[in-house]
């Protein structure tokens, strides 16, 4: 989240207008039409990384899920003779859910339709006007498009993997008896509370689509951090809303959501530099003597 604020906090100075008086009309107009960069991408490297992460998320939500997700919690909040240990802060947390399950039920639905449906359609939406609206491309459309799926399907594996392992039960099977934990709708997802798979996909969409809008230069890219955010965050209050996780597990999949949503585009997609750029740092020294010429240079 930090790391995200940063982003926002440079958008708004990036896009701080120059004084108009301090410019001729011809300059302005040149003032106001942002540079739009070129990134880094390769159309092979992404597919394999997207298709690759994809897959394997789907295949260990669809198919080996029975085999991988734990049958009994690793991460109970319960003392061997089973005191509740429940944290106070996940304790307050649980404040927010509903009270009776069609109310749970109606915030899982709703957090299903948002973090599924609303938030992707809109942030790929609103992608796309920031692009066209700047100028760029189409095409670079297209590479957003496919970081941003690309960071949300490695987001979504690795918390597939570390929810498997630490094996959290949920806030609403923690309160039931025993000898009814195996009766829920879906047992095999009782032990993957820890951390929260809606919020970490909802931050890490965000996130890449603000990143990606920073590094290209894009006018109004504050638009993506002022409106995404808040929708992101939405996301996770409808999944403790839902009683299906706690606080703690909607701030780490916060947090890992953007560290996620910032970090690959930065580390695998940045800028390219321009060729004006390249060329002016380019530099050759020709100097003559007895044995010929020698030529020295920085590349």
């Amino acid at each position: 989240m930090p790391t995200a604020l940063c982003f926002l906090a440079l958008a708004s100075l990036a896009a701080a207008p120059v004084p108009s008086e301090a410019l001729p009309s011809g300059a302005q107009q040149a003032a106001d039409a942002p540079t739009i960069h070129a990134l880094d991408f390769n159309w092979t490297r992404e597919g394999i990384i997207t298709g690759t992460a994809g897959l394997l998320w789907i295949a260990s939500e669809t198919v080996f899920k029975e085999e991988l997700a734990p049958a009994t919690c690793r991460w109970c909040d319960r003392s061997a003779d089973g005191t509740d240990t429940l944290n106070a802060l996940d304790r307050w947390g649980r404040g927010v859910a509903a009270e009776t399950p069609e109310g749970r039920d109606r915030w899982d639905l709703w957090s299903n339709i948002g973090g599924f449906g609303l938030l992707p359609a809109g942030v790929l939406g609103g992608q796309y006007l920031l692009s066209s609206g700047s100028g760029a491309p189409p095409r670079y459309y297209a590479e957003d498009a496919t970081i941003i799926i690309e960071t949300v399907a490695v987001a979504a594996l690795v918390n597939q993997a570390v929810k498997f392992s630490v094996g959290r039960e949920r806030p609403f099977v923690h309160v039931l008896p025993e000898d009814q934990k195996p009766l829920t709708k879906h047992p095999t997802d009782n032990n993957l509370s820890f951390y929260s798979g809606h919020t970490n996909m909802a931050f890490a969409l965000v996130t890449a689509a603000g990143t990606v809008s920073e590094l290209r230069g894009y006018k109004n890219r504050w638009l993506i951090w002022a409106i995404g955010l808040p929708a992101a965050a939405s996301i996770g209050l409808l999944r403790m809303g839902a009683d299906k996780h706690y606080l703690t597990d909607v701030l780490v999949g916060a947090a890992a959501g953007t560290l996620f949503g910032v970090g690959m585009p930065l580390l695998l997609h940045g800028r390219q530099e321009e060729p004006a750029a390249r060329a002016a740092r380019m530099s050759m020294n020709v100097s003559g003597g007895l044995g010929g010429v020698v030529f020295s240079g920085q590349f």
